[in-house]
């Protein structure tokens, strides 16, 4: 009894650090979910009710009483916060915050036990040299404009200023996204190399070609599914307008090198059930 005694008033100690942020926070269990959102493991969500948006951890009593949160800073300043999440085989860290216009969730990557650091953690290293070129602060590197690039959301924009492109090539009102998250749609796009795969809801990070025949031959009702072809892992350029409903739109008035954050990288990632 006094240790779930203990678990309820940690999650009230979580909570209020939610709150001095301006957020909210609720532990649920799977059970008293729809189906089709229980998950095996934990997961942290941003839902929604009659109070606006709220940040919800998904998780049963059992693997609850094999967990321990903490909030290893509050900045209520800047209205993020770096959660951790010690589990019996790793210690998982997401930064909690608002951007722009919504709340968010990121899994961070490393270490880190600050804002600041968790913010600089999830800069790709492409990214990182552009700003160590331009001889930028710590300051600097953790605001959405500077002179070593633009970011919204998750991408990064770095400009590419002796790139040449083929008109033909250009792809006109293009999105990008990463996995089955809000697309960024993107005036001018520009892409070389990478793998062709065909892309639809149900396999949003795309399949190759040989996987695609193999899924037709089982199942032939599955090419009526609205396949696109993309190409994964190309380089990718911008230019132009870059929208998403959730951030203010940005201008690139040349080409620019796009990058995605460092949350693919981590093991934590796939306990992040809120993609922008």
């Amino acid at each position: 009894m006094r240790a779930a005694q203990l678990e309820i008033m940690n999650s009230k100690t979580i909570a209020n650090q939610f709150v001095r942020m301006g957020a909210r926070f609720r532990i649920v269990r799977p059970e008293n979910l729809p189906w089709h959102r229980r998950r095996t493991d934990y997961a942290l969500d941003i839902v929604s009710d009659k109070w606006g948006q709220l940040f919800e951890m998904q998780l049963s009593a059992e693997r609850e009483a094999q967990f321990t949160m903490n909030v290893l800073q509050c900045d209520r300043h800047d209205r993020h916060l770096l959660l951790l999440v010690k589990t019996p085989t790793a210690n998982d860290r997401f930064l909690c915050g608002h951007d722009e216009r919504e709340w968010f969730v990121a899994a961070v990557p490393g270490g880190a036990s600050s804002v600041t650091q968790a913010k600089l953690a999830l800069l790709p290293t492409e990214v990182r040299e552009a700003a160590d070129h331009a001889r930028l602060n710590q300051g600097q590197r953790t605001r959405r404009h500077n002179r070593a690039f633009i970011r919204q959301g998750e991408w990064f924009f770095v400009p590419a200023p002796n790139l040449c492109v083929d008109k033909k090539r250009i792809l006109r009102n293009e999105p990008i996204r990463r996995g089955g998250g809000k697309p960024h749609m993107v005036a001018e796009v520009f892409r070389t190399g990478g793998d062709r795969v065909r892309v639809c809801a149900r396999f949003p990070n795309g399949i190759i070609e040989r996987e695609y025949q193999a899924l037709i031959a089982r199942d032939p009702k599955a090419a009526r599914w609205g396949w696109q072809v993309r190409f994964r892992n190309a380089e990718v350029y911008a230019r132009g307008t870059v929208r998403h409903r959730d951030h203010a739109m940005i201008t690139l008035h040349e080409w620019h090198r796009v990058w995605m954050n460092t949350e693919n990288t981590t093991r934590q990632m796939a306990n992040v059930a809120f993609l922008d």
